[in-house]
Order: C-alpha cells, then structure tokens, then sequence
C-alpha cells in the first residue's frame, strides 16, 4: 500500500478519527527472512512441526515484525514530514502465515506541549476473527498548517 499521496496536518486531525488501515499477510518465506533480519530463530515461525509440538496450530507471526507493521501504518499515515515520538506494543495473541493482519489506529488525544503539535494513538493488529492480537499506543508529532 503506498504512502498517503497528502501530508496529514496536526488541525485536520479530530480525537476518535481512525487513521487509515494497513492489510499485511505473510507467507512462510516472509517469516524465515524476518527470522534472518532480526536473529529471532525460535522455531516456532518457520518449522511447522516444532510449532505444533509445542502445543501451536502451526507456525506463528513474530511479534517482532507485527511491531514492524504497525510501525509502517504510523509512518504511513505521518509522512513525510511527521515525526515518531513514542511507539510500543504487547503480543497478546497469536497471527498466522497466510491470514490477513489488519493493523488500525484510533486518535485517542490531540493536544500541545513544548511547541509540539502531538497526537496520541491506540493501535493494533487483528486476525481475520477481529481479535486484537498486539496491541499499543503511540505519540506522533504532526505538522501544522
């Protein structure tokens, strides 16, 4: 999905608003790179049997890259000139290769500080049943008009 095609300013931006949704689906391959890029090799992502003998359905999402997609829904929605304050998230559930990932936003607060045009956020990922499955919050610094 690309960037938005217009800069998001700071008094267009309303408490309760969602910020537009970004679709993510992995493939095993997608996993195994992810696993080589971050050096999380526990054989839950890639090998499907070790997965199942720990009691999984099959090889699950890394954590690590959900961060990652809900990373790029931030800076998606704040390009090109916003600025990443604060980001962090919880893995509270399971995703699985082959399975869209939706990640989502709500505008929780809009508000100054420091000369700082911010806004905070609550984001998420959600499997294809709605669950949220890593959830967090956000500070992003708008520009202003």
């Amino acid at each position: 999905m690309p960037l938005n095609s217009e800069q998001v300013y700071y008094e267009d931006v309303h408490e309760g608003e969602e910020i537009p949704a970004l679709r993510k689906a992995c493939i095993s391959q997608q996993l195994v790179m992810w696993a080589g890029a971050s050096g999380d090799f526990y054989q839950i992502h890639y090998d499907p049997d070790f997965a199942r003998g720990t009691g999984l359905d099959g090889i699950i999402v890394q954590g690590g890259l959900k961060n990652a997609f809900l990373g790029q829904l931030l800076h998606d929605w704040i390009a090109p000139a916003g600025f990443l304050r604060r980001f962090g998230c919880q893995y509270r559930g399971m995703d699985y290769p082959n399975q869209e990932i939706l990640c989502r936003g709500v505008v929780t607060k809009k508000y100054e500080e420091a000369g700082q045009a911010l806004i905070d956020l609550e984001i998420w990922t959600q499997n294809a049943a709605g669950k949220k499955t890593t959830p967090g919050t956000a500070t992003v610094i708008l520009p202003r008009r």
